[in-house]
């Protein structure tokens, strides 16, 4: 009889064996790969050493890295907060609560906002300008000669920023037209539509101004029919844009003439019927065919240096782009490009004329510097061009030496300066440096390293030298062999990656390319693809935050933009905590450093925000950070007063101490964070006049219902920080009376709220709306990462989910990751696994239409792209899989039915314990764990537990019983 072997078997077999070793090797081949060349940056692959990132194309006659260092940002050491904002502090909170919202939110942002960069000499720089930029008005005129000017099609939706030649412009450009009047519409008035604008214009038909808006409004200017005449017409606009999105910003229907008395047929109606080019009169309800003005429009930029904008924040900004230019393949065959995350290197590879190339490329930690090694299966066939380019201004490109090509920048609006050197090394062939670039010809196999630095030491300190940090890295690297430099490279990475491992099955789909894996994800064809998420995740962790470097950004080391979305800064009420979800639990324990480092700084500037807005001791966070450390409120009252930002970094350093049980770190690093932020708290807290309880105003559930008195999210941070702090207290035998203090503050607190839909309330009102989709689910941080509300805690339990099924599944890819962590965390596995299908869906599917998923470089999208949703998605798997955070190992604790088979190995869970895990037919078969400290052990497996004293180093095998083997 011939038997049948069934994946359940084969991994019985294979998994039989299970044993702790410092790596684990992943049985699945960890390579994102693709068939064609990148289209777009979220087609390119990463790399990343920590402090440099790189974007790898993979073009064919041209190759593109475009690479970021993680100290250029805009901007300069300075002071955030308001001195005196504390003034109103309580008038503030008297509006609010008196139910006077707008006024509190009014006085808030004319006094209590932090401070803005050029504030104070802005407004007069700004006049001036405008007065010059505006007085030029030759262009509009028929004679003006704008033979010279360039091109570019309009509308630019996402603003003239992402167009070539318009990357990083504020100022005054011109743009020109025509349009033919049809001969029916001569002696009549018509409507120019033009859509939104940034941030002003002033518009000319046949050189009449017809109109000037200052703001995002629609542009719908009614023209007389004197101004027109009989076949062509032309258009003029002038637009000022002071900064961020520039120009036409509406899509291209918008764009259109028409006669008065018509308007636009809506979005809607234009797409049932197909037809986006028609009007609609309002009364008889007759269409007419607009004339189209989207297309190619003339401009000429005639003013790109406006005085600087005042701003909150820094931006994170792009370093430069090395092309390298080769010879036109002609016919190219056999072409594949990869990401191997099993030891950070990126491949691209093809056939041309008979010679197979390869080209390969890595970002080395130990050796800083981003490396390109190409080769050619023929001899003396690598020849190309090496480039340096960037989009900053007062650029310089020089030769250092016979094998060294350098850049140097300045950035606008600051004070940083980046330096870029070079080098090249080629086997036979011709090598020659120029001011313009390096050249290779003939060569049999050619080596490249890149460098870049800053000047900036620390978040008040910018006398770094660069061009010496440069040369330093150079130095290191000169003469010595790829192989060599290749080889510690994977040594320094998989000291890292080789401690986790995940197999949960194969799929007819696992062969695919990954661009096509995603379009056709489903569990039952390509189970693999949620392993080869969870290992690229904790792969771009390694890759962007490494020791002596900064922590992961909302973009985590990876931007192409001068004006990034929302700055690719640091987004503290969620964004940065959740790119460090995963680090614990999936071993990367590491690479919280630079998170830690960072919070050392924030607690000093913190400590000056707390006395100047709130005339308190502790620090305080609001919801945004940048490379100068700022923390006082910024971007509007509405929704930049939210008080909790420094209790919540902390529990990350209390997270760590749980899971490392080390008692240095907690004594010298994570106990004085948590000490102070919760001393803030201890003075910020207010009696509620309605209730009696104590409550945290003025602050907002994050980005939602504005300024407001009594945010649960607030109450259940506060709680957990008062918490943990007297739990850390204990541990180390101290502050005794202030822990007191903190018990006692932490009964009085208003308590988590169940609402009359039987929702858990957002707020301490009960004015939910079970309509209400927002992105945000504030109020279940107490569930996770929070431990305020427990599964024990049955009614509290059962109104969070009555508010997340009211607040619904779809959503942003960050806001996606964190619904999977948190119905793991009410141990709804196949809701869980829902979600982690919808964040694993196609960002980019549709044309012109992005949505939350990911790309096809498999980065999040929230959109557009944010890494955070990356971490917080592994980490939500690791959720399903193990749980920690009440004292007791639970082991699959939400395992979806969807993941019925697998094996994890070097999961670690709180009290020091590395867990090897296997399962068949969605039950546990066997378990092993790792004491790293001696602590006492809990085990949990469904209605089983098992309690038992453990020795430091030790191993303990467990059945599917939880009885000891």
């Amino acid at each position: 009889m011939k038997k049948t072997v069934t994946f359940s078997k084969l991994i019985t077999l294979s998994l039989a064996a299970l044993s702790f070793t410092s790596a684990y090797t992943q049985t699945q081949p960890l390579k994102l790969w693709y068939n064609k060349p990148s289209q777009k940056w979220t087609d390119a692959l990463p790399i990343g050493n920590g402090r440099m990132g790189g974007m790898i194309y993979g073009g064919i006659d041209t190759e593109r890295v475009q690479f970021n260092e993680q100290t250029l940002w805009t901007g300069a050491p300075r002071d955030y907060q308001r001195e005196g904002a504390y003034k109103y502090l309580q008038p503030i909170r008297q509006l609010i609560f008196d139910g006077k919202q707008k006024e509190a939110e009014a006085m808030a942002e004319a006094h209590f906002m932090g401070r803005k960069s050029n504030e104070d000499t802005y407004e007069a720089q700004k006049t001036s300008w405008f007065k010059t930029a505006s007085s030029v008005k030759a262009p509009a005129t028929a004679q003006y000669d704008d033979s010279k000017w360039k091109t570019v099609t309009l509308p630019t939706e996402k603003g003239w920023e992402i167009v070539p030649g318009f990357e990083g412009v504020d100022g005054a450009v011109w743009f020109c037209t025509a349009f033919e009047l049809p001969a029916n519409w001569v002696g009549k008035n018509v409507v120019l539509s033009l859509g939104r604008i940034r941030d002003r214009d002033f518009t000319f038909i046949n050189g009449e101004q017809v109109g000037s808006v200052d703001g995002p409004d629609y542009r719908r200017y009614t023209i007389p029919a004197k101004l027109l005449h009989a076949g062509t017409n032309q258009i003029a606009i002038q637009v000022i844009n002071y900064w961020d999105k520039g120009g036409l910003t509406s899509n291209a229907r918008e764009l259109a003439v028409y006669p008065e008395g018509y308007q636009l047929v809506d979005e809607k109606a234009a797409r049932a019927s197909g037809k986006y080019d028609e009007a609609i009169n309002a009364t008889t309800g007759e269409t007419i065919k607009v004339v189209k003005l989207n297309g190619n429009w003339k401009y000429w930029i005639q003013d790109d240096n406006p005085p600087q904008f005042p701003r909150y924040n820094a931006d994170y900004q792009p370093f430069a782009d090395l092309y390298l230019q080769f010879f036109k393949q002609g016919n190219v065959s056999n072409y594949r490009r990869d990401l191997d995350i099993s030891n950070s290197t990126a491949h691209v590879s093809y056939t041309a004329s008979g010679v197979n190339y390869a080209r390969e490329f890595l970002a080395s930690n130990p050796a800083q510097v981003l490396a390109v090694h190409l080769t050619a299966d023929k001899p003396g066939k690598i020849t190309f061009n090496a480039l340096l380019k960037t989009l900053h201004q007062g650029v310089a490109i020089r030769k250092v030496d016979a094998h060294t090509l350098a850049l140097s920048f300045k950035v606008r609006n600051g004070v940083l300066r980046g330096v870029s050197y070079l080098y090249a090394d080629a086997k036979g062939g011709k090598l020659a440096v120029t001011n313009q670039g390096i050249t290779i010809t003939g060569a049999n196999e050619a080596t490249l390293y890149l460098t870049a630095a800053t000047n900036f030491k620390n978040y008040k300190d910018v006398s770094g030298n660069p061009e010496a940090l440069c040369q330093k890295a150079m130095q290191a690297v000169r003469g010595k062999a790829y192989a060599a430099v290749k080889a510690k490279h994977i040594a320094d990475y998989q000291q890292y990656f080789n401690k986790f491992a995940l197999n949960l099955g194969t799929g007819k789909n696992q062969h695919l390319p990954t661009d096509e894996r995603i379009l056709k994800y489903n569990s039952t064809d390509d189970p693999a693809l949620v392993s080869l998420f969870m290992q690229y995740s904790r792969y771009l962790l390694i890759s962007t935050s490494r020791l002596g470097g900064g922590p992961a950004n909302l973009q985590g080391l990876w931007n192409d933009l001068l004006t990034p979305p929302w700055g690719s800064k640091f987004t503290t009420n969620i964004n940065l905590q959740m790119n460090y979800w995963p680090a614990e639990v999936l071993n990367l324990s590491a690479c919280t450093q630079p998170l830690f480092n960072m919070v050392d700084d924030l607690v000093q500037t913190g400590k000056l925000t707390a006395k100047a807005h709130y005339n308190m001791p502790g620090w305080v966070l609001h919801h945004n950070t940048d490379l100068w450390r700022g923390t006082a409120p910024v971007n509007a009252a509405n929704h930049g007063i939210w008080v909790t930002g420094a209790a919540w970094l902390s529990e990350s350093l209390w997270e760590h101490y749980q899971f490392t049980q080390d008692k240095a770190f907690l004594q010298t690093r994570a106990y004085p964070v948590m000490k102070g932020a919760a001393e803030f708290f201890v003075n910020y807290l207010v009696k509620d006049p309605k209730t009696g309880y104590l409550i945290s105003t003025p602050s907002n559930s994050p980005e939602h219902g504005g300024l407001v008195a009594g945010p649960t999210m607030d109450h259940q941070i506060i709680r957990e920080i008062f918490k943990n702090t007297v739990a850390a207290a204990k541990i180390l035998g101290t502050d005794e009376a202030f822990s007191k203090v903190l018990e006692e503050k932490y009964k009085q607190i208003a308590p988590n709220m169940i609402g009359k839909y039987g929702q858990l309330q957002e707020w301490i009102v009960d004015k939910d709306d079970t309509t209400d989709t927002h992105r945000h689910v504030s109020h279940m941080w107490g569930i996770h990462p929070g431990t305020d509300i427990t599964p024990a805690d049955v009614n509290l339990m059962d109104a969070a989910k009555k508010s997340m099924k009211y607040r619904g599944d779809e959503g942003t890819g960050w806001s996606l990751a964190w619904k999977i962590n948190i119905w793991a965390r009410m141990r709804d596995g196949d809701h869980a696994y829902k979600m982690l299908t919808m964040l694993l869906s196609p960002a980019d599917a549709v044309p012109n239409h992005e949505k939350g998923g990911i790309y096809h470089n498999m980065f999040d999208a929230h959109p557009p792209f944010q890494i955070d949703g990356n971490f917080g998605g592994a980490a939500g798997v690791a959720e399903m899989l193990l749980q920690s955070q009440f004292g007791k190992l639970e082991l699959l604790p939400a395992l979806p039915s969807a993941l019925p088979n697998g094996e994890v190995k070097g999961i670690r869970a709180r009290g020091g314990f590395v867990l090897n895990l296997r399962w068949q037919n969605g039950a546990l078969q066997q378990a092993e764990i790792l004491s790293e400290t001696g602590a006492p052990c809990t085990v949990k497996y469904k209605e089983k537990e098992i309690k038992f004293d453990t020795q430091k180093g030790k191993t303990y095998k467990l059945s599917s019983e939880l009885k000891k083997i």
